[in-house]
């Protein structure tokens, strides 16, 4: 990542491609509270691995139309290989959602458009929304998944560094999270919360749902490989920046690797809990 503020998606196709794969029972609970009788058509704007998409194809089935939509051609081949062979009719579509909806409009109009944390990297967030609820036939609802809680997976006190690691991973990725959006084309504040977003998009019953994303504790050998997937992720995904001191990175190489003493995979009191809220609003 030579700009460790501009975001090369094409290289994380992989472990988007994961995530969806990891994360599917929320994906599907999720599906299932927004998709509503009669829908026929759901839009995944800024799809990812193509989690989602896969959800909403499973609760349409066979009469509905699942649109796919993604930047990043790498992304979207990897949505689309999640997306073969699924129930209900899938088409991909490149658009770039800083740049509008158009290609999005020959599917319209759609009875849900649903965007996890893609709205966030756009200039304009209010504008990005309201594009969205545009999409949106009567009675179709605009889903947006952003915000929630950070998650927790490591005790407080590590023995290894300052205690407050895991705290301070996350204040680094807020702090690269405000320089982001201040880099990106048109930015401009947002000063208010996603539901008000909604409303000032024209939607009407506008609401917010938060449900918990937990793996039973002790964690299995699975989960583990996980959590220690995501910490290393994110740890290099920030490396570059100087976002982390010297001690946390080398507190971090340490409970990392495994051939160290404090490596965090031979830890018995790892957890995976995560909150994740979405905001909806009801075109009238």
């Amino acid at each position: 990542m030579t700009d460790p503020y501009g975001i090369e998606w094409g290289e994380q196709a992989a472990h988007l491609g994961d995530a969806a794969a990891q994360e599917g029972e929320w994906y599907a609970a999720v599906a299932a509270w927004l998709v509503r009788r009669g829908d026929r058509v759901a839009m995944d704007v800024g799809c990812g691995g193509g989690g989602m998409a896969a959800a909403l194809a499973g609760v349409l089935g066979e009469a509905g139309t699942v649109v796919a939509a993604d930047a990043w051609p790498d992304v979207l081949a990897e949505a689309d290989r999640r997306l073969a062979g699924a129930p209900a009719q899938v088409v991909c579509v490149l658009a770039d959602l800083g740049e509008g909806v158009e290609p999005l409009r020959g599917y319209v109009p759609a009875d849900l458009v649903w965007a996890s944390a893609s709205v966030h990297h756009v200039g304009d967030q209010q504008a990005a929304v309201t594009a969205l609820a545009g999409l949106l036939g009567p009675g179709g609802r605009l889903a947006l998944a952003e915000g929630g809680l950070p998650a927790r997976r490591l005790p407080w006190d590590l023995g290894v560094g300052e205690p407050g690691l895991e705290e301070r991973l996350e204040a680094a990725q807020d702090r690269w999270f405000a320089r982001m959006r201040a880099g990106l084309p048109g930015s401009v504040p947002m000063p208010y919360g996603w539901t008000e977003a909604l409303r000032r998009a024209g939607l009407t019953a506008v609401t917010s749902r938060t449900g918990l994303l937990e793996r039973p504790v002790p964690l299995v050998a699975a989960d583990v490989e996980r959590v220690l997937s995501k910490l290393t992720h994110r740890v290099d995904w920030l490396r570059p920046t100087g976002l982390l001191s010297a001690d946390d990175l080398a507190a971090w190489d340490r409970l990392l690797d495994p051939a160290a003493d404090a490596y965090l995979g031979r830890r018995g009191d790892l957890q995976s809990v995560e909150a994740r809220t979405v905001h909806v609003g009801t075109r009238t």
